[in-house]
C-alpha cells in the first residue's frame, strides 16, 4: 500500500495545472480505507503473483474511485465527505468535474502500462458499468415505483463494479485460471453489494461520527433500499407523505422524523440490514473456490469488517 500511495502521489502530479494535485490530494488524502485498491493487491497475492504491475492496478483503481467521488459530489451537490468539506464546496464544480476527468485518464494511463488487454478490457467495462449504474440512479431516485431489483441494478453499477473489477484484475494479472478470476469476481460483486447497502443503511442508522449526515438520502430523494421497503407496506396515508416529499419534493419540519419513524414501524431497517448480511454471506461463499492461504482468510475478514458497523 505504500508503494501504492507513492504511485498515486506520483501520478496525480500536474507540471501545468497546480489545482489537479490540490482538488486531488485533499480526497486522497483524506483518510478512504483505500479498500479498493486493497483488494487488487490481496487478489494478485492470493494469486502468487510476483511482479510490480499490481501495484500499478491497485493505483488505477483508486484513480477511478476518486474521479467517480469527485463527479458524485457535483451531482449530489454534496457538502461533507468523509466528515470534511467537499472538493467543489471549497473549488468549485468546474475543477471537481475537470479534475475528475484528469483522474480518469491517468488510471487509462497506469492500465496500459500493465501490457494487458483483458485487464484494460476489465476496467474500461467497469468504468463504463459505473457511469451507467449513475445514469440509472438519476433516472430511477425519486420513482416511487423503482422495485429492489431495479435498486440492486444501480448498486452493482456504482459501487460493485468496482470492487468486482478490482478483485478480478488481480487474479488475471497474476495469470490465474478461469475458475480462481470467476470467484475473485463473483466475491467483489458480492462485496460491493453489501458495502453499498451498509452505506445506504447508514444514511438512516449511523451516527454523525462516521463522517455522514444522517438523512441525506431523504433530503437529496434518493430512493434506496430502506425507503423502498417501506414504501412497499404504505398505507395510502404514507404513501401520500412519500409521494410529497420523494417524488415531488416538498419537504418541510419535521418530515425526517417522521421518515425514520416509518422505517422503524414497517422493520425497513432491520430488512436491509438482513440483506446486506446475505450478501456478505455470498461475497465469503465465492471465497471457498480460492486457494487455501491467509490472505483468503483476510478476504474473509474483510467481508466480516464491511457489515461490523450494522451487525
Amino acid at each position: 500500500m505504500a508503494q501504492v500511495n507513492d504511485l498515486i502521489r506520483t501520478r496525480m502530479a500536474s507540471e501545468h495545472a497546480p489545482r489537479i494535485p490540490e482538488v486531488t490530494a485533499h480526497l486522497v488524502e483524506a483518510g478512504g480505507k483505500r479498500l479498493r485498491p486493497m483488494l487488487t493487491l490481496a487478489a494478485a497475492k492470493l494469486c502468487g503473483y510476483d511482479g510490480p504491475y499490481h501495484i500499478h492496478l491497485a493505483a488505477t483503481v483508486e484513480f477511478i474511485h476518486t474521479a467517480t467521488l469527485l463527479h458524485d459530489d457535483v451531482v449530489d451537490e454534496s457538502n461533507q465527505r468523509r466528515g470534511r468539506p467537499t472538493a467543489n464546496l471549497l473549488w468549485d464544480n468546474k475543477s471537481s468535474v475537470l479534475v475528475g476527468d484528469y483522474l480518469f485518464s491517468r488510471s487509462f494511463q497506469l492500465m496500459v502500462e500493465t501490457g494487458s488487454l483483458t485487464v484494460l478490457d476489465i476496467l474500461a467495462n467497469a468504468s463504463a458499468t459505473i457511469a451507467e449504474g449513475e445514469v440509472l440512479q438519476l433516472t430511477a431516485a425519486q420513482d416511487l415505483a423503482t422495485s429492489e431489483a431495479v435498486y440492486l441494478q444501480v448498486v452493482r453499477g456504482k459501487t460493485a463494479a468496482l470492487f468486482s473489477a478490482a478483485c478480478e484484475v488481480g487474479g488475471v494479472i497474476a495469470g490465474a485460471d478461469e475458475a480462481v478470476t470467476k470467484a475473485l469476481y463473483a466475491y467483489g460483486d458480492a462485496l460491493g453489494i453489501s458495502f453499498q447497502i451498509v452505506d445506504d443503511l447508514l444514511d438512516f442508522a449511523g451516527t454523525e461520527a462516521i463522517g455522514k449526515n444522517i438523512g441525506d438520502d431523504f433530503r437529496e430523494r434518493k430512493l434506496t433500499l430502506p425507503l423502498i421497503k417501506a414504501i412497499a407496506k404504505a398505507d395510502a396515508e404514507e404513501r401520500a407523505f412519500w409521494v410529497r416529499t420523494i417524488e415531488k419534493g416538498k419537504q418541510q419540519e419535521g418530515d425526517l422524523e417522521f421518515a425514520l419513524e416509518l422505517l422503524h414501524k414497517h422493520g425497513a431497517l432491520d430488512d436491509t440490514r438482513d440483506v446486506a448480511l446475505e450478501w456478505a454471506e455470498k461475497a465469503k461463499a465465492a471465497l471457498m473456490a480460492l486457494p487455501d492461504d491467509p490472505i483468503r482468510d483476510m478476504l474473509r475478514d474483510i467481508a466480516d469488517y464491511v457489515v461490523a458497523r450494522v451487525n
